[in-house]
């Protein structure tokens, strides 16, 4: 991983990784809280040597000193100095208990040593390391006392008297809150990191190109809404999600342009992806710009399209397919009548091979013969094998990807099964895309229920003026267009696949319709 690797993944689980650096706070500020606060006291005694008057006797003496202040040190903290300490000041410890809380060292090329106590209490941290002290200028001046009983050349003078601290030496609460909030920031970026690391889910479009490089052909954004609203490009035709749908059959129209697929499966991963409300989307947006578009319901399993469309359902593609109604007996107009609809009828027992008859492959291409383009919504790959069995006699396979929905593994898997087959996939359509900035439709935004009110109002009003030049002028513009195009009622000059009467441009509502059309039926 490189350096933005990590900055990537810190703005994607930043919230994790401050969780973690609050509770590495607290807890360092709480263990200093509760820890006892411990006072520390120090006294420091000089050695030297008595006697010598010349000067190479004084140089001796002193490096004398020098060399046994090590010894010294270490007979601070033995039972023979702090036994009677604990005696004389009527302590119920053990010197080895007491040798734990007392430490002596001496700078070095120095005759000094220095006696440190630490005792949750200040004053008897002083009177210990006092007491100390002069226990052990008697133990030395014992030990150092020649054979012959005369006193000791060695002297030990206290240079500096043990006073009763006034603020404890530890916890350091600043230190370990530091440490606590430093450590708590690390752990939260290594487990973030190693969550990066494995996680092998699909969370947005960038988790794309580690699977496959199939194209992606649309992205929709997530919407909490969507559930309540899946006929968003009805529902609320200048919405973000609506604008993602006019994208989405820009960009299907332009794949292949030299041998534009008339026939379409839709398919996902697992299900719960969003691929039937996104054929229905499209399909009704593909519709709107002129083409005559025939959906195909061919979930076997779980149909939904005619439920979603208010449409009957009973009979359709099953009835077809086992020889008890025609086409023309079972398809139904929504909309603007561009848009036809062949509900799945009656969930079959054998879905699977249906689907793979003959009589299947016929229907596809007397739509495709029919209508400019076909719409087959079918069964998530991965638990059936429907959608690859429709795969092979259709022009293009779109897949629908839910954003948080499958993993790598499974998409990767999805893919292989059309792959296996000779499908040819047109592209990835990116379904439940995490929001991460405001999108700038919403500038173009306007209030639709205002705008169909007032046009209602005007609709038939001709003035003279009007009347005498025998037309009627175009209402005044509702609003703008990304890059600044006018939204303007009237024909357009261009559908796809070819130029058809009354239609508009890929990306404009179809002139004359009205946000607030409800769905129609045979």
């Amino acid at each position: 991983m490189e350096l933005s690797d990590y900055l990537a993944v810190a703005r994607k689980r930043w919230i994790s990784i401050a969780a973690l650096s609050v509770v590495g706070l607290v807890l360092g500020l709480g263990i200093s809280l509760m820890t006892t606060p411990m006072y520390t006291a120090s006294t420091q005694l000089y050695v030297s040597v008595q006697g010598g008057s010349s000067t190479s006797e004084m140089a001796q003496g002193a490096n004398f000193t020098r060399q046994q202040v090590a010894s010294y040190t270490k007979i601070v903290t033995s039972p023979l100095v702090l036994g009677p300490v604990i005696d004389d000041l009527g302590l119920d410890i053990r010197a080895s208990e007491l040798a734990s809380r007392v430490t002596s060292d001496s700078p070095i090329n120095s005759s000094l040593v220095n006696i440190t106590v630490a005792d949750s209490s200040p004053a008897v941290a002083a009177a210990l390391a006092n007491a100390i002290a002069s226990e052990f200028r008697d133990v030395v001046a014992e030990l150092e006392r020649p054979t012959d009983g005369s006193p000791s050349a060695v002297r030990l003078t206290v240079v500096r008297d043990a006073a009763a601290p006034t603020s404890p030496s530890e916890p350091n609460i600043q230190l370990n809150t530091l440490l606590g909030l430093l450590l708590g920031t690390a752990l939260g970026i290594g487990i973030a990191i190693l969550r990066e690391l494995l996680d092998t889910g699909v969370r947005s479009e960038a988790d794309l190109p580690k699977v496959t490089q199939v194209p992606v052909v649309g992205t929709i954004l997530y919407d909490d809404d969507s559930t309540a609203r899946p006929l968003i490009v009805q529902t609320d035709p200048h919405s973000t999600r609506a604008e993602e749908f006019r994208r989405l059959r820009t960009n299907v129209q332009f794949l292949n342009v030299a041998s534009r697929p008339s026939s379409i499966v839709v398919t996902s991963s697992i299900p719960g992806e969003g691929k039937s409300t996104t054929t229905i989307n499209l399909a009704i947006t593909l519709a709107e710009a002129g083409n005559r578009v025939a959906l195909v319901d061919a979930d076997l399993r779980r149909p939904t399209v005619a439920k979603y469309l208010g449409l009957e359902g009973a009979a359709g593609l099953t009835t077809i397919l086992i020889g008890r109604a025609r086409l023309a007996d079972v398809v139904q107009s929504w909309g603007n009548g561009n848009l036809t609809v062949i509900p799945s009828g009656q969930i079959p027992p054998n879905p699977s091979e249906l689907l793979g008859s003959q009589a299947m492959s016929t229907l596809v291409r007397e739509l495709v013969a029919a209508y400019d383009v076909v719409l087959i919504d079918t069964p998530p790959l991965l638990p059936v094998t429907d959608a690859a069995v429709l795969a092979k006699v259709a022009g293009g396979v779109l897949v629908v990807v839910g954003a948080g929905k499958i993993n790598r593994n499974q998409l990767s898997a999805a893919l292989g099964a059309l792959s296996s087959v000779g499908a040819k996939t047109l592209g990835v359509v990116v379904n439940r895309e995490p929001r991460r900035r405001t999108s700038a439709y919403g500038y173009y935004r306007y209030d639709s229920t205002e705008t169909t009110r007032q046009a209602g109002k005007n609709r038939g009003k001709q003035t003279p003026r009007r009347a005498a030049r025998g037309r009627t002028e175009a209402r005044p513009s509702a609003g703008l267009r990304p890059g600044g195009s006018e939204l303007r009622e009237g024909p357009s000059a261009v559908a796809w696949p070819a130029v058809r009467s009354g239609g508009t441009s890929p990306g404009q509502p179809q002139g004359g319709s009205s946000p607030h059309h409800q769905p129609g039926r045979n």
